[in-house]
């Protein structure tokens, strides 16, 4: 018959199995749980007492408990390190470039400074020095993803502002917020940092969708021009009126 226990050592849960033929008319039931490495150490002496000392050849009983200690610890601290990275685990920082967008109307992205938003508009001929550029900062996703999106980050060129979603009255909007490089050099995927990301997901050549990685499926879009709806904002897929695809051009 296999036994498997469950025990803990400083907080860290693990597991041991081993065989033992139990005489006759005789069972055994744990009923505290979870255990210690020790508790499981003494079970299993008292388990091969009660069969004889047969099938277990480790001798004495300090060195049956030792071997359990032993033999647990890399286990442990291995459960340890993989907890410990998942809870650091952040986007890096890989690489940055310049570039700027414009949507499928050709209306490009413009800093209204008084209302400290970015605006879609038609620009033209000696007007187009007021298109935003901007720096985009790609990172490496700290865990495996079946996407192919790339988080990046999105600041005005020349400022220290940065898009950001966050919820306003319960809805995400995009935002523009004060901050660095420095600290967005890493960030951690369960802090509240991730509102500075957007997973870039190209969708032809030079064309992109930006979804917050704070508020999954919702993206950065655009009005209708006869709309005159100004404001670049947050939307769900496929929601009316709305453009979520751009032409994200590289200038570096």
């Amino acid at each position: 018959q296999t036994f498997k226990c469950y025990y803990t050592v400083n907080n860290t849960s693990a597991s041991v199995a081993w065989s033992s033929k139990l005489p006759q008319g005789l069972d055994v039931e744990i009923s505290h749980h979870p255990i210690t490495l020790r508790c499981v150490a003494n079970l299993i002496i008292v388990m091969e007492r009660l069969n004889g000392g047969k099938g277990f050849a480790l001798g004495r009983d300090e060195s049956l408990l030792n071997f359990l200690l032993e033999s647990a610890v890399e286990v442990l601290e291995l459960e340890s390190e993989r907890t410990e990275a998942s809870s650091r685990a952040a986007f890096s920082s890989k690489g940055e470039y310049e570039c700027s967008v414009t949507d499928s109307e050709n209306k490009c992205w413009v800093l209204n400074e008084g209302s400290m938003e970015l605006h879609a508009m038609m620009l033209q001929g000696g007007s187009s020095y007021h298109k935003v550029h901007l720096n985009l900062s790609t990172y490496i996703t700290p865990v495996p993803s079946e996407t192919k999106a790339r988080p990046v980050a999105l600041g005005i060129k020349g400022s220290n502002l940065y898009l950001s979603c966050i919820t306003s009255e319960g809805t995400p909007t995009l935002h523009l917020e004060v901050n660095s490089t420095t600290t967005l050099k890493s960030i951690n995927h369960e802090s509240d940092m991730v509102r500075f990301l957007f997973y870039k997901q190209d969708t032809g050549v030079d064309i992109s969708t930006l979804e917050s990685a704070h508020y999954r499926n919702w993206f950065i879009s655009t009005a209708l021009q006869q709309d005159n709806t100004k404001m670049v904002n947050m939307c769900q897929s496929a929601t009316p009126n709305r453009f979520t695809t751009f032409t994200v051009q590289r200038h570096n």
